[in-house]
């Protein structure tokens, strides 16, 4: 895989971002030494993608405890309980924020018994894995995505999926670094993504990058490429996935479910298995966040809808169950019935 820019990066006291909200004209660095800092990157999407989201609160609850006080076990377990707080109040819909968060406090209860260097020292080893981690599962992910393609498809994707919305490889777009390193000739069809461009912004922007053949459309245009025969395959991520298998995603998703059912094209999640949430009956129970007005209403500052005009702006919708053809985990293909299939992977 080319990628010559990397998405974040742990330096043992700070956590280096790409800013996304900068691409693609601009590449550019930013360097959080804080937990504050890393959940303002989180709240305006400078990081974002389920699993970036993740890790990079990881890293934030590693900022929270070198920050702590470092001689009273009382408050420094408040201290972390005050980041984890904020951390996870950045973006609620995205469930690996909150899976990390956790992770990090369970991992530091785990710990009570050492001294708070020491805490502090497993806390950041914990926060390493979950990136290590990332990079296993998304490779595996493209692993089992390939094997539902054959050489020559084109797969429309929604969003960002990519390596910029992980820490390498992507989940949705996993498939096509993993293709090219075999030599299996795939072609890609990116919807821009409303009203944040995610699609053209990021997706368009890093398959061109590595050399993958991509055709960037109008998200109203998915019907018609549809129709014309044009699209194999559907392939998105996923932000949350709940355990009959209904899944939210960036806003959109829903509407490219309904017509790849009426066009008979098999419509794929690719999900790690920290994104799945068993205690999450179905897409009802999802939070779906919603966001300012501004996203709708001005582009690069430059108002595009009339002053005082009302907005809804909900980030994500719930793609239902019997619109997902498969769910494809790092473990493995799930097939429906999903509450069954699911629950599976954690035996």
């Amino acid at each position: 895989m080319k990628q010559e820019f990397f998405t974040l990066r742990w330096t043992g006291a700070e956590l280096q971002l790409i800013d996304q909200t900068l691409l693609p004209g601009t590449i550019a660095y930013i360097e959080l030494n804080s937990y504050e800092a890393v959940s303002d990157a989180i709240l305006h999407m400078k990081v974002r993608g389920a699993p970036a989201i993740g890790i990079a609160a990881a890293y934030g609850m590693v900022l929270a405890a070198k920050a702590a006080p470092a001689t009273d076990l009382s408050s420094f377990r408040a201290a972390l309980s005050q980041a984890a707080s904020h951390l996870v109040k950045s973006r609620p819909t995205a469930v690996n924020l909150h899976w990390a968060v956790e992770r990090l406090l369970s991992q530091a209860e785990a710990s009570d018994a050492l001294a708070i260097p020491d805490i502090i020292h497993a806390l950041e080893q914990e926060a390493v894995l979950i990136h290590d981690e990332d990079r296993q599962i998304n490779r595996a992910i493209g692993e089992n995505l390939l094997t539902l393609l054959k050489d020559g498809d084109t797969v429309l994707t929604h969003c960002n999926a990519g390596a910029l919305a992980t820490s390498e490889y992507g989940t949705a777009l996993s498939v096509f670094y993993l293709a090219q390193e075999k030599g299996i000739r795939l072609k890609a069809y990116a919807d821009e993504t409303r009203p944040r461009l995610q699609g053209a912004r990021l997706t368009a922007f890093e398959l061109l990058h590595n050399g993958v053949d991509v055709t960037l459309i109008c998200d109203n245009m998915a019907a018609v490429v549809m129709a014309q025969g044009k699209i194999d395959a559907v392939i998105v991520g996923c932000d949350r996935v709940a355990a009959n298998g209904d899944t939210a995603n960036k806003i959109g998703t829903f509407n490219v479910s309904i017509l790849a059912k009426h066009f008979g094209i098999p419509f794929y999640i690719a999900a790690p298995t920290p994104t799945i949430d068993l205690c999450c009956t179905s897409g009802a129970d999802i939070p779906i966040e919603e966001r300012s007005s501004r996203e709708i209403t001005m582009i690069d500052q430059h108002r595009i809808a009339p002053e005082g005009i009302k907005t809804y702006n909900p980030a994500f919708d719930v793609t239902p169950a019997a619109h997902i053809t498969a769910i494809v985990t790092e473990k493995g293909i799930v097939y429906p019935p999903y509450t069954e299939h699911l629950s599976k992977l954690f035996e």
